[in-house]
């Protein structure tokens, strides 16, 4: 019987496929993503303050991840607002920030227990800001949305998508044999055909993809762009989903998945050296121009995130507020921040360290 895109798909075949999953093309893909996946991990474990990676790296997947769903924000309010209350951001702005949030959550659940449903559900409510559960009611359908045409009709009711996700759960944490890149775009499929949530569930997928690469020790920190690919190729990226649900046809997707894995490793791990280089770079400029007010542990919190404030500073036990105040103010003086204005706040934004993070090329002017 052909596929009908208009009937629930309750007959969802069960994880492994009954296919050869790791062809001799699907295992070149793996070698490189792998190679690439190492370098990676290598290059995040020489940058010596983490929270450069941490605040950085994630908050550009926010934002990838969040406009393939058509969540349409700025790199400079995203950086804006996770460092002040996102009170005031719009719409869009406060979802791809719970999006971060959700993808630390997501990490510091693995301390506590592997991934696994319990984690997607947790994902999926700080995504959305509201409790989500597995769906309960029927009703749920994917339509092209400029035809308005009915693509998919994801399984329905509770009790056969909690044993879909059992299932899931028990193949991700199964056969060792199945190298763990093809289990994770397996996987991926499979989360997304089951559609377990009314909304959230791409988001959440590519969630649990980071959270399942730190899982199996491929990655230290979720710094990987992976949705930066996803983005760019939007349209390869739902067809590919959509030939393993209409004809079984594997292979295509998982070298698309262990594809993006390799060339956004490269891509972040590129994106980081060069982060590490200005840094290098501002270090030392400001080491000649303001030999009294320079320290590692100062650049250290003004390279955490593009802005920063006088607190960030005292928190840190660097020097006390009216001292960081004029510390600031004089490495506004020679070019290095720019001050702004955002309520009662006073934001000192680092201009290189944003555009570089804006740009696609790791260029930057020297002072």
């Amino acid at each position: 019987m052909p596929f009908d895109a208009t009937r629930p798909n309750n007959e969802l075949p069960p994880l492994p496929p009954m296919v050869e999953l790791e062809t001799r093309t699907v295992l070149k893909a793996c070698i490189a993503a792998r190679s690439a996946l190492a370098a990676l991990k290598e290059s995040g474990d020489l940058i010596p303050n983490q929270a450069m990676l941490i605040n950085t790296i994630p908050i550009l997947e926010a934002k990838a991840s969040s406009e393939i769903e058509n969540i349409v924000t700025t790199t400079d309010s995203l950086f804006r607002y996770a460092l002040i209350n996102e009170a005031n951001a719009d719409g869009a702005t406060k979802e791809a920030l719970r999006y971060g949030s959700a993808l630390w959550q997501g990490m510091q659940s693995l301390h506590g227990r592997p991934l696994c449903t319990n984690t997607a559900i947790d994902i999926c409510t700080t995504i959305k800001g509201t409790r989500m559960e597995v769906r309960r009611v029927p009703g749920t359908k994917l339509a092209n949305p400029t035809t308005e045409e009915v693509i998919y009709t994801p399984p329905e009711g509770e009790p056969l998508l909690r044993n879909m996700l059992a299932n899931w759960e028990s193949f991700l944490h199964g056969d060792e044999d199945i190298d763990p890149l093809v289990r994770m775009a397996v996987a991926h499929y499979q989360f997304e055909a089951i559609h377990p949530f009314t909304d959230g569930n791409g988001r959440t997928g590519r969630i649990l993809n980071l959270i399942y690469l730190v899982e199996q020790g491929l990655l230290t920190v979720p710094v990987l762009y992976l949705s930066r690919y996803v983005l760019e190729h939007k349209s390869d990226y739902y067809r590919l989903l959509r030939l393993v649900t209409v004809s079984g046809k594997w292979e295509p997707w998982l070298v698309f998945m262990i594809t993006a894995i390799a060339e956004t490793s490269d891509w972040t791990r590129s994106k980081i050296m060069a982060v590490r280089d200005l840094l290098s770079h501002t270090s030392a400029y400001v080491r000649h121009e303001l030999p009294s007010v320079y320290s590692r542990e100062l650049m250290d919190v003004v390279f955490s995130q593009p802005y920063c404030r006088i607190q960030n500073l005292v928190q840190a036990d660097i020097v006390r507020r009216q001292t960081a105040s004029g510390y600031l103010k004089k490495m506004v003086d020679i070019g290095v921040l720019g001050e702004e204005k955002s309520g009662r706040d006073k934001l000192f934004v680092q201009p290189k360290l944003l555009r570089l993070l804006e740009q696609e090329s790791n260029e930057f002017a020297p002072y």
